[in-house]
């Protein structure tokens, strides 16, 4: 589902959200390491644009033909990326965006960049077109662009591996949609990460079908064209839904948490309930009174489903379920809470 900013509203936010987007991509200065030549590839993504933001922050663009079109990644460098030699290496942390798909929300919404246990870890947030929910398209069954799963794994990463420092010792953690994203990447592609984390992740969409499809409505996306209808095509909508997908999860760390969507201590005095559309809104009586937030609240629920499902599979997800809403400060906290696992997998040296 598309994420709130700090302060701003759903349905109120999005056009603002996505413009200032637009505009602070498009910053910067070119400085430091240029852009690699491309070298051919399998997968033909190519980088035509770098620029250096700050010390630290790289942004690329990366022309995808898994997307059929350009696409944005921040990465967070670690020290002594500069001057690396090649072949010089460093442990990636995958961090995903919500379903905007902003490369930049990670580093203006938290505060990765000064932490320094991530000074030694290369950090890489991919952009995605505006709910690609981490799929590759089903398109009535046609396929293509915009294939976001092909774009990250078979296209970016060997990218990053290639050109960029980037290590084969990954994790990968995510909010809301991302949340989503990195479970279930981890799930669909056994041993590609060390362990993975979802805040507010939405990891059961099949739960809530109607809301998925009344989201991409919402936001002007063909909501048949992710999965398919739910009903005639639900082996496609089973094959993206952490929650079915569980079992190839039970043998790596994983870190689950969530609000409960009512008022929890990290939102602000007079927090209340908003209205973002129908489907969503028909929702409020199976949650109980006290619920300002029907997104985190969906959010909830279907974490928790996975979380027992995983238990129930005899796993030992480590979940932080707490009172909250959908909003970037619960998600920096428990980002915060979860690195210690990510980082203890990433160099675990397994």
């Amino acid at each position: 589902m598309v994420d709130r900013q700090r302060g701003n509203k759903l349905g109120a936010g999005l056009a603002g959200l996505l413009l200032t987007a637009s505009l602070v991509a498009g910053c910067g200065t070119d400085t430091g390491h240029p852009a690699p030549t491309p070298a051919a590839g399998a997968s033909g993504a190519a980088v035509t644009e770098q620029q250096q933001i700050g010390d630290r922050v790289v942004d690329l663009t990366v022309d995808s033909p898994a997307l059929g079109g350009p696409a944005q990644v921040r990465l967070l460098t670690p020290d002594g990326w500069g001057e690396r030699a090649p072949g010089r290496t460093w442990p990636v942390l995958y961090l995903l965006p919500g379903g905007d798909g902003d490369h930049l929300s990670w580093t203006s919404d938290s505060n990765i960049a000064t932490l320094p246990e991530l000074r030694d870890v290369l950090v890489v947030v991919p952009g995605m077109p505006m709910f690609g929910f981490y799929s590759d398209r089903y398109n009535q069954g046609r396929g293509g662009p915009p294939a976001v799963r092909s774009f990250h794994l078979d296209e970016l990463v060997p990218l990053l591996e290639r050109d960029y420092g980037a290590g084969q010792d990954r994790v990968i953690a995510g909010l809301s949609q991302g949340g989503y994203g990195a479970l279930v990447y981890a799930a669909q592609r056994p041993g590609m990460f060390r362990a993975a984390a979802s805040y507010s992740g939405w990891l059961a969409p099949l739960r809530r079908a109607e809301v998925v499809l009344a989201a991409a409505r919402f936001v002007g996306v063909d909501d048949r064209g992710l999965w398919g209808d739910p009903v005639r095509d639900r082996a496609v909508w089973e094959a993206n839904d952490v929650y079915h997908l569980a079992e190839a999860l039970t043998g790596l760390p994983v870190y689950l948490s969530s609000g409960d969507g009512t008022v929890g201590d990290l939102d602000p005095p007079g927090t209340a309930a908003e209205t973002l559309f129908p489907e969503l809104d028909r929702l409020a009586a199976e949650f109980p009174p006290g619920v300002v937030d029907l997104t985190e609240a969906v959010m909830h629920e279907s974490s928790r489903a996975v979380a027992d499902r995983l238990r129930a599979l005899g796993a030992e997800p480590v979940t932080h379920f707490t009172a909250g809403t959908h909003s970037p400060p619960y998600w920096e906290r428990e980002l915060h809470r979860s690195l210690p696992m990510l980082l203890a997998a990433l160099h675990s040296g397994g």
